[in-house]
């Protein structure tokens, strides 16, 4: 099952991709994802505690400081699924037009208030993996 039409066009039209939860470990789900979405032509944005430079991008220390640095269009999430409602905030603070929680990570309500805002979500999903049909208009 792909995404919906209106995802992929959100997904098409994006050119500046938070991810939050970005390792500098390259054997990392969020590492590979992130670098494949560079590859993409993507413009990364790290978010991570942390901080420093991974794949040649800053890493800020939340959303809200990623999103000072210019507009973000989707959020590409690596945190578990409990760490989600902490997000929320954020988020809508924020206002990406897609938030996309990535394989095996969902949470309902947090969707659900999401969505009521006027913003598209992903939930159990890799943006990466799912990339290549949405390019493609499937």
């Amino acid at each position: 099952m792909s995404v919906s039409p209106e995802v992929g066009a959100l997904v098409r039209r994006a050119r500046r991709i938070a991810v939050v939860g970005m390792s500098d470990d390259p054997f990392r789900p969020s590492h590979s994802v992130a670098a494949e979405l560079q590859r993409a032509g993507y413009e990364i944005v790290g978010v991570h505690p942390a901080g420093g430079t991974v794949l040649g991008v800053t890493r800020y220390p939340d959303l809200r400081a990623a999103a000072a640095s210019g507009p973000i269009d989707i959020v590409d999430i690596f945190r578990r699924s409990e760490a989600i409602p902490s997000l929320l905030d954020d988020l809508l603070a924020v206002r990406p037009s897609l938030v996309w929680m990535q394989l095996g990570v969902e949470h309902p309500a947090t969707a659900a208030a999401l969505e009521a805002a006027g913003i598209a979500v992903v939930q159990d999903r890799c943006l990466a993996v799912e990339l290549r049909s949405i390019r493609q208009g499937h």
